[in-house]
């Protein structure tokens, strides 16, 4: 995997590129037989403007190599293309992965070289798999594996540096939560793991085909400069698993299959300086931190 992006960065994002509107979507769909499936989360986005919002809203820097998970039929990438040095763009679906170049070059012509497609499942791609490493990923998320791509994509490539990622309105709240929010849990913990995240402003149904039944939104965040601990997160990760697998119970009774009894817990706890009768969602990611250090004599 390349370090060094190529292409020549355009300092006026939009520009160069032809983007798609209402019309040019359903006229590829139909050109390539394709029909959005519940399956694979596929909700094209038809509206030029909410592409440049989404661009605008990433803060892209022109050296960037922008991560783009499922450019589906390339709103979003014809818009991303001129905001960055290079592209690179993984989809899951190989009609959608071959058409996606002929669209770059037919509307994006000085820029479509800037533009790597790989055919894979984010959930497992790997840095091996990618012409460069990203720093930036900007992307229009599967709904329903939007959390765990974000996730491994954090883990499997530490060059990635920034992230403004449209989800389901319902997740976005739940990735962005803090300690003592309703929402706060799993997705929050984990994120807050590696990196700060924040809602970054509503998205519209209208602006998609087919249309959803859910609101969407945008989540930004950025990666810690230096990690909370040396912990590793196949230890923090089980922890927080099993502090929310039963809401109601305080963490004395939740960790006790965790630690091995409700005793072993409440030893760690207290040795980690949290209340043993506290509950999971009360915990920032710093006070699990402190019990997976306890629990692994860091």
């Amino acid at each position: 995997m390349s370090e060094a992006p190529t292409g020549t960065p355009q300092s006026d994002p939009g520009a160069a590129s032809a983007l798609l509107g209402p019309a040019d979507v359903r006229r590829l769909a139909a050109e390539l037989d394709v029909r959005p499936t519940k399956k694979l989360g596929q909700n094209f986005v038809h509206d030029p403007n909410t592409v440049r919002k989404i661009v605008a809203a990433a803060n892209l820097r022109p050296d960037d190599v922008v991560l783009e998970v499922g450019p589906g039929l390339g709103s979003l990438t014809l818009a991303l293309l001129p905001a960055c040095a290079s592209l690179v763009a993984v989809e899951i679906d190989p009609v959608l992965a071959a058409r996606l170049p002929a669209t770059a070059a037919e509307r994006a012509p000085s820029l479509a070289a800037n533009l790597s497609v790989v055919t894979a499942d984010a959930m497992r791609v790997t840095a091996a798999q990618l012409p460069h490493a990203p720093t930036a990923l900007v992307a229009n998320l599967p709904y329903n594996v939007a959390v765990p791509v974000v996730l491994h994509l954090l883990a499997e490539l530490p060059s990635l540096r920034t992230g403004l990622v449209m989800v389901q309105s319902e997740v976005a709240d739940r990735m962005a939560a803090g300690p003592g929010s309703k929402v706060y849990g799993v997705p929050s913990v984990k994120l807050a793991w590696y990196a700060d995240a924040r809602r970054a402003g509503p998205v519209g149904r209208s602006v998609f085909w087919p249309v959803p039944n859910v609101d969407s939104a945008l989540v930004g965040f950025t990666r810690r400069d230096t990690p909370l601990s040396d912990v590793p997160r196949e230890v923090l990760f089980p922890l927080v698993d099993a502090a929310f697998a039963q809401r109601r119970k305080t963490l004395r009774a939740a960790l006790s299959g965790w630690a091995g009894s409700a005793a072993e817990a409440e030893r760690r706890l207290v040795a980690a300086g949290v209340d043993p009768s506290a509950r999971g969602e009360q915990l920032a990611v710093t006070d699990f931190v402190r019990i997976a250090e306890v629990s692994t004599g860091h």
